[in-house]
């Protein structure tokens, strides 16, 4: 499993065009726990390359955004795996996560 020092970092504003971000912090402001949930998340959609690395897919990948951990997934992935795009957006909602859509 990935680390925290593993996580990507933002690049820039472009590469969130048309994704859904889930924030881990609740509505009411708490930080999600526990701090390795971005990376289990996008872990379900991660390979392993032939360097013994965790590779995470440009669906799914979690990234910082201003020192909170984030899961970016990619819009597309509403349309070429319903099932799980379902199953991310019913942790954000059962987890109470804020979720902010970018287009």
């Amino acid at each position: 499993m990935a680390t925290t020092g593993s996580m990507l970092r933002m690049e820039s504003a472009k590469s969130l065009n048309r994704s859904i971000i889930i924030e881990g912090v609740t509505q009411d402001g708490r930080k999600f726990r526990p701090s390795d949930w971005a990376e289990r998340m996008s872990g379900m959609l991660a390979t392993f390359g032939r360097d013994h690395r965790m590779h995470y897919s440009p669906l799914l990948r979690p990234v910082s955004i201003d020192g909170v951990k984030c899961v970016v997934i990619d819009a597309t992935l509403r349309d070429t795996n319903a099932a799980l795009f379902a199953q991310l957006m019913a942790f954000a909602k059962i987890n109470n996560l804020k979720v902010v859509e970018k287009n």
